[in-house]
């Protein structure tokens, strides 16, 4: 059985779920293979404008890495090309060109906080729980911390990754790390809300966005602000602004030609 769920409800909006209830969603090695798959099926989907990351477990979205493979007796070459999983998702997330939403109904935990860090968007219910409780059985974050470096100021990272404690949704928004939290009551329509809004903007010109938000985060600002303006001029020759622009002036929707 699939242990992630491939679904377009409607039009636009891929919902891609982890399915592994028995296990808590850990992230062992057949559930990222099959997670990976279907995010490169969204990517390569020209109906697909918006992927909302999901769980279908009601108390945690993903558990993280599975705990029973790091104690498994594996030879080590064949664990060390295993572990290539983890940083092809996280690129993904970031290359996929189009935005990526988290619904965090559950604990978001080890892997799975570097997952949600990975989106463009969360929204969490609240109640649930993010944090990196893997170095309380004598295993370090070792490849989130790089994104949780990059989302948390240095003596929180180092606080959340060294003491291993949780945090709640509300403390996750404060720190910048979630977006909204809503109560549970309203959080599907929160998220389905969400999704809808992104997939009314120009595929075209989120895409060209995102690009550029993945190829200049890490620059120095010169540097950066280069790059920006060559991807404007870019943006400037697409039919999608022009379109965009004609829509608000003569208030109407806009129709994206995607090109």
């Amino acid at each position: 059985m699939s242990s992630v769920r491939y679904e377009v409800p409607e039009p636009g909006i891929c919902y891609v779920t982890l399915d592994a209830p028995e296990s808590r969603n850990a992230l062992g090695d057949a559930l990222l293979d099959e997670l990976i798959a279907a995010l490169e099926r969204a990517a390569s989907d020209g109906d697909v404008r918006v992927v909302v990351l999901a769980s279908s477990h009601d108390r945690v979205f993903s558990a993280g890495g599975d705990l029973k493979a790091f104690a498994a007796d594996v030879r080590p070459v064949e664990r060390f090309v295993g572990l290539d999983r983890f940083p092809r998702l996280y690129t993904l997330l970031g290359d996929l060109g189009k935005p990526v939403l988290c619904a965090a109904g559950g604990d978001v935990l080890a892997g799975a906080f570097g997952l949600a860090l990975a989106c463009d968007l969360v929204v969490a219910r609240r109640g649930v729980r993010f944090g990196c409780p893997e170095i309380n059985v004598g295993v370090f974050p070792f490849m989130i911390s790089a994104l949780i470096y990059r989302n948390v100021d240095r003596m929180k990272a180092n606080e959340l990754m060294l003491l291993g404690e949780l945090i709640d949704a509300d403390e996750a928004c404060r720190l910048g790390i979630v977006n909204r939290v809503v109560d549970a009551v309203e959080f599907d329509d929160t998220v389905r809300s969400w999704a809808r809004r992104l997939a009314a903007k120009s595929p075209l010109l989120l895409r060209l966005g995102k690009d550029a938000l993945t190829a200049t985060r890490d620059l120095a600002l010169p540097d950066a602000l280069d790059t920006l303006r060559g991807r404007l001029a870019l943006a400037l020759t697409t039919e999608d602004i022009v379109e965009g622009v004609a829509a608000f002036r003569e208030k109407r929707a806009p129709v994206w030609r995607m090109r």
